[in-house]
């Protein structure tokens, strides 16, 4: 039987309200008996038989069944449930990085929809979407009380329809209203950019392009700074990361360390305890590393930052993550459905399980919030105070340096200017590269 290890935030929790009258004779039947599989499986089949045969309405069997599967399924944890045909189609065809919809992972609290991050790029993005929303309503139909599914359902559609949802956030007053425009997402698990001497890899998801992406975008930036010896250190941006595949989780681990245990699970069956080790190797040529996490950083991402920051490869900076250390198992089933089942527990090489808790940041960086007009004053003030010695006239000049000397400080100076701008736009970014151009300065101290 195949089976596909996931390592994500991606939660189904089923909610009923049950208002019914039982005939004294079914109660009768079970009154008194002793609790075996059998017996409850008999209940399930007399009360299966009373819906199809009482109700109100002739109820869909199919759906009966599917209802009945995934509620038994969710009422393990919030990551374990039931796929039909199509919503299993659905999630092979995200773990290889391409889907239609809004472009948001979730989860479910308190009944209700919650963001666990946008997808970069993504319509949901663009919105303006944050970590930590809540949806209560899509096109003013209630989530509350509906399955994921059920809810996730209400938010897909036709690639270029609109959908309204209703937003619930932390530190606005009054619930409010968002129109999104449904897209065919494409995600790029990878994004590869140069700050200053500083290589930043955005991982948005760990789908099956994620390590792959990961060398493609990684050599096409040290290639721009010039090589290898240009480059100061390496950004790892994690955050809004809700995971994925755990082989990709582990091949991205890897890629930064030279040995040593990546991750481990344990689980209640000993064919689920699995220890996976790193092979020699390593991308970054021993150049410092930063990652990127926060409160949107979840499971495989979790993973990655664990392992690094347990074999001090890396610095973590942000704010604590997400705290899925579970791994869940897609099994095919008859129908084909799928089983997204929990198996195991993941452990960083320490030996901690960051189940429920996350991982703690070396650094804690909060992001602050941007404010358009303190940011207009601080330009200006930055302005106003531009005046200095060589602004004066009749200044002399400085003999200590050549011509090439100067170009060189010049574009240091410019390189400097330009990572500082960053701050306005990405505070916990820009103070990662600022830790690898620190430490880049006391490596070069004589």
């Amino acid at each position: 039987m195949n089976k596909i290890l996931m390592a994500a935030v991606g939660g189904i929790v089923a909610g009923a309200l049950i208002t019914t009258q039982l005939a004294g004779p079914l109660i009768a039947q079970t009154a008194g008996k002793t609790s075996s599989v059998y017996e409850q499986l008999d209940l399930f089949g007399d009360v299966f038989e009373r819906i199809r045969g009482q109700y109100v309405e002739e109820p869909d069997n199919g759906k009966l069944m599917e209802a009945a599967i995934n509620g038994m399924l969710t009422s393990l944890d919030p990551h374990s449930s039931y796929m039909n045909a199509q919503d299993f189609a659905d999630m092979q065809v995200q773990t290889r990085g391409e889907f239609g919809g809004l472009g948001i992972e979730v989860t479910q609290e308190d009944g209700y929809v919650k963001v666990v991050t946008p997808i970069d790029g993504t319509p949901a993005d663009k919105a303006g979407i944050q970590t930590g929303d809540f949806i209560t309503q899509v096109d003013g139909v209630t989530v509350l009380g509906l399955t994921m599914d059920a809810a996730v359902d209400l938010m897909r559609g036709p690639i270029g329809s609109e959908v309204v949802i209703t937003v619930v956030r932390e530190g606005v007053a009054d619930p409010f209203d968002v129109s999104i425009i449904r897209e065919t997402i494409k995600v790029a698990a990878v994004k590869g950019r140069l700050v200053g001497d500083t290589v930043v890899l955005r991982i948005s998801s760990f789908s099956d392009q994620t390590y792959s992406g990961l060398q493609a975008e990684l050599k096409k930036a040290v290639e721009e700074a010039g090589g290898a010896d240009k480059v100061n250190g390496f950004v790892l941006d994690l955050r809004n990361n809700p995971g994925g595949l755990l082989t990709q989780a582990i091949d991205v681990s890897d890629a930064f360390l030279e040995e040593g245990e990546i991750v481990s699970t344990r689980g209640r069956n000993p064919q689920d305890n699995e220890r996976f080790n790193s092979q020699p190797g390593d991308l970054a040529g021993g150049k410092p590393v930063v990652v990127l996490i926060n409160g949107g950083s979840a499971s495989a991402s979790e993973i990655v930052a664990g392992a690094l920051q347990d074999h001090r490869r890396a610095i973590v900076v942000g704010t604590k993550s997400f705290g899925k250390g579970s791994v869940q198992t897609i099994i095919p089933v008859r129908g084909d459905g799928a089983m997204r089942l929990t198996t195991a527990r993941y452990y960083t090489p320490s030996g901690r399980s960051i189940q429920a808790l996350g991982v703690m940041p070396d650094i804690v960086v909060n992001q602050p919030p941007f404010d358009p007009e303190k940011a207009a004053a601080d330009e200006a003030a930055a302005q106003d105070n531009q005046r200095t010695e060589a602004s004066l006239p009749g200044v002399l000049s400085n003999d200590s340096m050549t011509e090439e000397e100067r170009k060189q400080l010049d574009a240091d100076r410019a390189r400097t200017e330009e990572a500082a701008k960053l701050r306005d736009d990405d505070y916990q970014l820009a103070y990662a590269v600022d830790i690898l151009r620190g430490l880049s300065a006391v490596a070069k101290a004589p």
